[in-house]
Parts: C-alpha cells; structure tokens; sequence
C-alpha cells in the first residue's frame, strides 16, 4: 500500500485542450479518494494520468515514493476496476480472478490461497465455479474487484465501477465497496459522476470542473462549508435554493431580504462569517439547502423574521417525506458557475429563469405535513444553516474576503 501525490498535475492535448489545470492533492495511505463532478470536468484524465493511460503534460505523479510519470502502466503496481467489469467469458470466477496469478507465475497453492480469501471478503465462495454470463450486475462487478484484490497493488483505481448497475444495486454495491475498501485497506482513487456516491463513499471528495480542483474535503465539510457557488450547487441532493438577496445590517442583528421578505441571520452564523457584514446593502447570492426549510403549520412557534409566504407549484410525496416546490419572487442566482450547473442537470436554462424573475425553491418536509399544489402556506427558515456567497467572484462568504477558485 502507498499514498498517491498529485503536484501541479496538468494535461493539455495536441489540439491546445486543457483537460486538468495544476491539480494538486494527496491520497494518505490507505484511504479512499472520490474524484466527482460533471462531465467533461478532468475526473477520467486524473485517474487515466495516475495509471499511465495518458501521458502527463506537467507536473509530477508519486505512488508511494516513486515518481511514476515515465513509468509504464504495468509496472506502477496499481490494479484498475472498470464500469464494463473486463471480465473473461470464456472463464469461470476462480480463473479471472486467478488470471494475474498465473501470469505472474505465482505457485498454485499461493494463488489457490489468494483467490479463497479474495471469495471470502467478497461473498463469492458459492459462485467460483460460474461463467460471468450467470452472474448479476453486483456479482460480476466484486469478481472484477477480486480480480484486483488478489494482485495486492499499492493501490486501487476505480472508474466509474457501479454506472452499469440498476439503481437498488448501485445501493448495494456501494456499501460492500465501502466495506471491502476497510477490510482490505488499499489506498484508493475513486471516479463517479454521481455526488451521492461520492459523498457516501469517499473519505475525502475532490470537486472538479473544468479541469480545475474547486474543493478538498471531507463529505461534511463539502456541505457544510462549500467554497463557491459552483460546489454549494453541486452538492447536494434535491439541491441548494440559490436566490438574490440583500444584507441588512442593524441594531438587532444582521439579516437577508429577498422577495421583500427579511430572514434574520443567526447571530452565532455572522460571528462565523465576520466578512458578512461588510456587505450591508449589497447583493450576495444566498443559499438555502432543501432541509433548511420548514413547514410553519408544524414549527408554529418562529418568530416572523424566521418565515416567508410562498404558493406552492407541486408536491412530491415520497413516504418518508415531502418535496415541496414553489416559486420565489426574486431573481435567481445567474453565474457562470449557476449556468453550467443548471444545463449540467437538463433543466430550463439560467437565462430562462432570470427572465421570468423568479426562483425555483424546493423544500423537504417531512411527512407530517399537508400540502396542497396551490395553496400558499408560510415556509420556516433554518437560520443557522444559510450559506453565502459574493455575485462576482462565486466566493463563499466566511472568514475573509472570498477569492474564486483556482487563483
């Protein structure tokens, strides 16, 4: 096993294309790294870079203690698990997991060994004797993790392993990963489009777009504490609320008009973000995660500057909760960072929201509540669990004056 540097890693094809733009982070030893965000955004020509399949452009690559970059693929001592499982028909479970054994030459009581305890962690003792055509989606997917287990590399590098799966399977898999990734205990690079699997996955997620690393942290620092707007809207699922909203600084507190209504900011949120009040009377961006709004019906006791009035668009009854969408009379958020993530999602473009000057806003209730499509109905606000952002640079609002990402 062996930690995986990345030092100012950039990759630009011949035609001028720069995929990945001085990319720097660390994997520690043994840990799993998730690589996410949207297509096109560098994630494959990482994991691509880091096991030789692309040829690394400038900046410096280490497994362990090595530097990697003129090193070829078969010698980086790393194994790769990919979408389309790479598994051979022709052989059974025990011999594709067995196949590297064998080439390697490794004794046959040595490879007989390796293979029983790779079945083992992975579930696979009743199936070793099965052709992949007779297995599912998820068994065929841990024989080709077995297949890399038995090999002991430095290191795992996984693309995209479950985007095949039905979605109750991507569940599934994504539990025995995680699992299998402890037992074993292989530093690991992890590449998915998927936030929801980089956030239940990963021990830190790395946010990219366009090439460039926007946010390293653990899952709840991503979203508790998002660095820019692009982050705050990725992350995060029904995602966050993002509206126009002006600061107010008074004598009683600190507080964000939008759609004339005024939302007092929790005083413990300001004394955290002292930057915030250096933006009394300007226009920020304003964010509100689905969670952080409340049926009023049900919280009866916030105070009027802790609620807006809003008619509800649609509802969306899930059992264990309710989605609630309604429109806000004020204009969204409409960046750079806003655009992409809106057409990223297939919906109505920015430009389209912004001409209607209004904001689509989604809340998750819980399912005590009775919401009609309709009805206007009061909506609490979480005021300590606002988030913030500068309408020029897409910066989160916090300690210091925000800078945007990849300066």
């Amino acid at each position: 096993m062996a930690e995986i540097v990345l030092e100012e890693v950039t990759k630009v094809y011949a035609d001028g294309t720069v995929a990945v733009r001085n990319v720097s982070f660390e994997i520690p030893d043994g840990e799993l790294m998730v690589l996410v965000g949207p297509s096109g955004c560098g994630k494959t020509t990482i994991l691509r870079m880091v096991a030789g399949l692309e040829e690394i452009t400038d900046g410096e690559v280490r497994i362990g203690n090595r530097v990697v970059n003129e090193m070829s693929a078969k010698n980086r001592d790393i194994a790769m698990v990919f979408q389309n499982y790479a598994l051979y028909p022709h052989m059974n479970v025990f011999e594709n997991m067995a196949f590297s054994l064998r080439m390697r030459k490794v004794k046959k009581g040595e490879v007989d060994q390796k293979v029983y305890e790779a079945a083992r962690i992975l579930g696979l003792e009743d199936q070793l004797k099965k052709k992949p055509g007779a297995l599912s989606g998820g068994q065929r997917q841990r024989v080709a993790m077995g297949r890399a287990i038995v090999r002991e590399p430095q290191a795992f590098l996984m693309d995209e392993p479950l985007s095949n799966l039905d979605a109750k399977l991507r569940v599934q898999m994504r539990a025995e990963i995680s699992r299998i990734q402890r037992d074993v205990g292989i530093t690991t690079m992890y590449v998915t489009h998927d936030q929801i699997e980089a956030m239940t996955l990963g021990d830190t997620v790395a946010v990219l777009r366009t090439g460039v690393l926007q946010q390293l942290d653990t899952p709840q620092g991503l979203y508790q504490r998002p660095v820019n707007l692009f982050v705050a809207g990725f992350i995060g699922s029904p995602a966050m609320n993002l509206v126009e909203a002006t600061v107010r600084v008074a004598d009683d507190g600190t507080f964000v008009e939008f759609a004339g209504q005024r939302i007092r900011v929790d005083d413990e949120e300001v004394t955290e973000r002292p930057v915030l009040r250096s933006y009394d009377g300007r226009t920020i961006a304003l964010g509100i995660r689905p969670e952080a709004l409340l049926d009023a019906q049900i919280e009866r006791d916030l105070p009027a500057d802790r609620r807006f009035r809003a008619t509800v668009d649609l509802t969306e009854d899930l059992g264990s909760e309710v989605l609630v969408h309604f429109r806000v009379d004020a204009p969204p958020v409409v960046t750079e960072d806003t655009k992409e993530l809106v057409e990223d999602q297939g919906a109505m473009t920015a430009e389209e929201l912004a001409r209607a000057g209004r904001s689509m806003f989604v809340a998750r209730f819980e399912a005590l509540s009775k919401i009609d499509e309709g009805q206007t109905i009061d909506i609490g606000v979480n005021n300590s669990a606002l988030h913030f952002f500068d309408m020029q640079t897409g910066a989160g609002i916090y300690d210091r004056a925000p800078e945007p990402a990849g300066v």
